[in-house]
């Protein structure tokens, strides 16, 4: 699919984003282990999370979907049943890092493998804890998907994370539901704490110490019938750059997750100059959820390194442009991890800003953007990567001719509708 995007003028509206994909991965995969049945609202429709359901549905869990809500049918820790076939994990890494924590302590083998781009990004970051637990995991080449797993009876471990992840440490803890003892994860700068909250939701025993997350196996999960969603504050990023950079803007996201270890975006775009507010805070299921209002503003330039980076990992695509854009750009350090993103974020960010006429300067880990670019129309190329059609879909906004973005279809895997909902905000 190619999608065209023209410069039509100031974005104005209310508008909700599907719910937090990093929190309906987790939601599914814990209440597919836990006593009770549970009723998930604002269930991510994004291709990734519908992947989850997918692997949890040929592990013998029963699922109930209309829309965005979903119904789990509870298993128990060791309730999962040997799938008929290879379990697919589709584009997600999510999936298949978590699910994997999981399956490492069930009593069969089995299979897990993912799409091509899936299939390229490493998997030894997990293998290696969960080996140290007594897992037995193979990867292709020691390091790739497919993964075989050959479930066997889990200990706890101490592990310390030699790269920040919050995918990685997640795996861990859920391992560490199966283990007997109690697990820890020492990380080396705070990431996403999604799951840490989770299993305190679900009943699980977890306690944080700085840097240290101790959980202890073997609980009764019992989480509460109903669980809501909130928006996916990744997704909304969109909206926020797009807002500050189309003159006249106005917009306001309602239903935004605002956890403190994923809002450090609003603290980052407001130290640039954006005009944001947080108009209503609450919490529900541990989550701190609000609407956020966004005017257009010009902006500073900014500098994203050390555990900022690990904080907006996600968010950094969308940056770049903004970055381009702003008086004295963008550098980003400390980011190797976009290298094994669903493409090398680093280097497709790069290709597309340059196709727009842009300037990039590119390291291993990172790479500065200058500011006060004029980005010109062209043809820009999603590589299969979600968040970088979102990103040029951005970008052209505010470039000077139409931009055409192939594999616009990519954004399905976290925004399904993104380029609708883009359309209607802007002036007929």
């Amino acid at each position: 699919m190619v999608a065209r995007i023209s410069p039509r003028g100031a974005l104005r509206g209310t508008i909700r984003v599907p719910g937090d994909k990093s929190i309906s991965h987790r939601y599914a995969m814990l209440a597919a282990v836990s006593e009770v049945d549970v009723t998930i609202h604002n269930y991510s429709t994004g291709a990734d999370c519908q992947s989850t359901l997918g692997v949890l549905a040929a592990l013998g869990v029963p699922i109930e979907q209309q829309g965005t809500t979903v119904r789990i049918r509870g298993q128990g820790l060791k309730g999962f049943r040997t799938p008929a076939t290879i379990l697919d994990a589709g584009n997600s890494g999510t999936t298949i890092r978590l699910i994997t924590g999981l399956l490492a302590g069930q009593n069969f083998s089995c299979q897990i493998t993912g799409d091509a781009s899936l299939r390229r990004r490493p998997m030894d970051r997990i293998v290696e804890p969960l080996r140290r637990m007594g897992g037995q995991i193979l990867a292709r080449d020691g390091r790739y998907p497919p993964l075989e797993i050959h479930g066997r009876p889990l200990h706890a471990i101490e592990y310390h994370l030699p790269v920040a992840s919050a995918q990685v440490k997640s795996c861990v803890l859920l391992a560490g539901l199966l283990a007997d003892g109690l697990t820890t994860v020492v990380e080396p700068v705070p990431t996403r704490d999604h799951t840490e909250i989770a299993l305190r939701e679900f009943g699980a025993e977890i306690q944080r110490d700085g840097q240290r997350i101790v959980v202890k196996g073997s609980p009764r999960l019992r989480p509460p019938e109903q669980l809501h969603v909130p928006g996916d504050l990744s997704s909304a990023a969109f909206w926020l750059v797009a807002a500050t950079i189309v003159p006249n803007s106005y917009l306001v996201i309602e239903q935004v997750g605002l956890n403190p270890t994923r809002a450090a975006l609003l603290d980052f775009l407001q130290s640039m100059g954006a005009r944001i507010r947080v108009l209503h805070l609450e919490q529900r299921h541990g989550e701190l959820v609000g609407h956020v209002e966004v005017q257009s503003a010009p902006v500073r330039g900014g500098v994203i390194e050390g555990a900022l980076t690990a904080q907006l990992i996600d968010e950094i695509p969308v940056l770049a442009v903004l970055g381009a854009v702003s008086q004295n750009g963008l550098t980003v350090r400390n980011a190797a991890e976009l290298r094994v993103k669903e493409s090398d974020r680093i280097a497709t960010v790069a290709e597309n800003l340059r196709a727009m006429g842009a300037q990039v300067e590119i390291w291993e880990d990172g790479f500065h953007v200058p500011g006060k670019q004029r980005l010109r129309g062209g043809t820009v190329n999603s590589c299969g990567d979600h968040r970088i059609a979102m990103a040029f879909a951005v970008a052209g906004l505010v470039a000077e001719a139409e931009t055409e973005i192939v594999g616009a279809e990519a954004a399905n895997v976290s925004y399904p509708g993104f380029f609708d909902a883009l359309q209607a905000l802007l002036p007929r």
